[in-house]
């Protein structure tokens, strides 16, 4: 945070430690619009859920997203580079920045079926939780304070951004944070999901794909020579050995293997998908060397096991996605308002560490958590998803209104 803006949310921070303060009228009638609207809510996060947003084929659902907000008022609403909506609402007065953004991005992959149904009052489908709950968070808030009025002192940006879930590699906050909006944002909130929770640590990944090669050749006519498979298996043998911290909790993982054409033919490649992920920079990079030392050290003792072998064995590592991790103390400004403005509308957070959009803004110093969207929801990243908004899936967009509104300061 920029020293000149520490004054300037000293004093909502002062207001929220009182007795639940009164509203000012605005910011009241903004609020209020979020419960009594809240069927509206609901119907918009179904609507964008039911157009398919596969990874990196996110356009569709963002140009919708781009209409609502077009319609709303917002009339600088656009897509950036990368596909990433962007729409302002400028400050009345000298003050922080705040960007809130939900993704629009699912795991799910193209022809996936996305139609919403419904079991009494629960929501189900790809999507519907994470994160269409964040989503239509982001746009329900933004037509709560375009129609009540409400006038920040600082800047507002309100988002739909790319690339977050999985190979996304956070593609899209990449971009916001470190080309268009460099310098520009004091502080960063992604709603994702459901709940009442606040991810304040930032857990950084790193992901490889581990090619395994050789010319192959037939599993009896060309036998003696290094095997892509055996050598992999061996690499995976070493890596299930690793040793690491439960604090900072470190961890590892071979999700994915492919290779070879048949069962009578010495493959030509096998491939391993490795994830591995911590809170600690240090520990990744710990736990990264000793599993490129365990590839490297299974293609030295395959290559031993047929000396007399005269056929290659090489490995490459490609790299899938890095999502930096850093510190951020859980007494952080950014995250005493979170939790604050959190206890106003009646939830009682927990803080925990995740990877998710807030991961890069944490990364290189900007103040960024991510928080819930509200409700209940279950079945992440499965065809089963679902989301129920319960008595109070309203607060949800409540907490995202008064924490911007804490930030960002409001102006009588």
């Amino acid at each position: 945070m920029r020293p000149s803006l520490l004054a300037l949310v000293a004093v909502p921070f002062a207001l929220m430690a009182q007795n639940a303060p009164a509203d000012p009228p605005a910011l009241a009638r903004a609020l209020e619009s979020l419960k009594t609207n809240n069927a509206w809510t609901l119907d918009k996060q179904i609507a964008l859920c039911e157009i398919p947003a596969p990874p990196f084929k996110e356009r569709v659902r963002g140009e919708a997203f781009r209409r609502e907000m077009l319609a709303l008022g917002y009339a600088d609403a656009h897509l950036d580079e990368v596909g990433n909506v962007v729409a302002e609402l400028a400050g009345s007065a000298k003050g922080p920045t705040v960007m809130l953004a939900g993704h629009l991005d699912t795991v799910f992959p193209e022809g996936t079926v996305v139609k919403v149904t419904r079991d009494g009052d629960r929501l189900k489908g790809p999507g519907i939780a994470d994160d269409c709950r964040g989503l239509v968070v982001v746009l329900s808030t933004a037509r709560a304070v375009k129609q009540a009025g409400v006038k920040f002192a600082g800047r507002i940006i309100f988002v739909a951004n790319v690339g977050e879930e999985g190979a996304g590699n956070l593609r899209g906050t990449r971009h916001l944070l470190g080309t268009t909006h460099k310098g520009k944002v004091d502080f960063f909130i992604s709603v994702d999901g459901t709940g009442s929770d606040i991810t304040s640590r930032a857990v950084g990944s790193n992901r490889y794909s581990v090619h395994f090669q050789s010319p192959g050749g037939h599993s009896y006519g060309a036998f003696g020579m290094p095997n892509p498979i055996h050598a992999m298996g061996r690499a995976m043998a070493s890596i299930a050995d690793i040793q690491v911290p439960t604090s900072p909790r470190t961890t590892f993982n071979v999700g994915i293997i492919s290779g070879g054409t048949s069962v009578n033919s010495i493959a030509m490649e096998a491939v391993m998908d490795v994830d591995m992920r911590s809170e600690s920079a240090e520990e990744l990079a710990k736990v990264d060397a000793k599993i490129r030392r365990a590839i490297s050290e299974a293609v030295t003792t395959e290559k031993a096991r047929w000396p007399n072998s005269s056929m290659a064995l090489s490995v490459r590592i490609d790299t899938i996605g890095i999502r930096p991790t850093g510190a951020q103390s859980d007494s952080a400004p950014l995250v005493r308002a979170a939790l604050a403005t959190a206890h106003r509308v009646g939830f009682q957070p927990s803080l925990g560490a995740s990877s998710t959009d807030a991961n890069y803004p944490i990364s290189i110093g900007v103040p960024g958590i991510t928080i819930d969207g509200g409700g209940n929801g279950g079945g992440a990243h499965s065809v089963s998803e679902w989301y129920q908004d319960g008595p109070a899936g309203y607060a949800g967009p409540q907490w995202a209104l008064r924490l911007i509104a804490a930030l960002a300061g409001l102006v009588p």
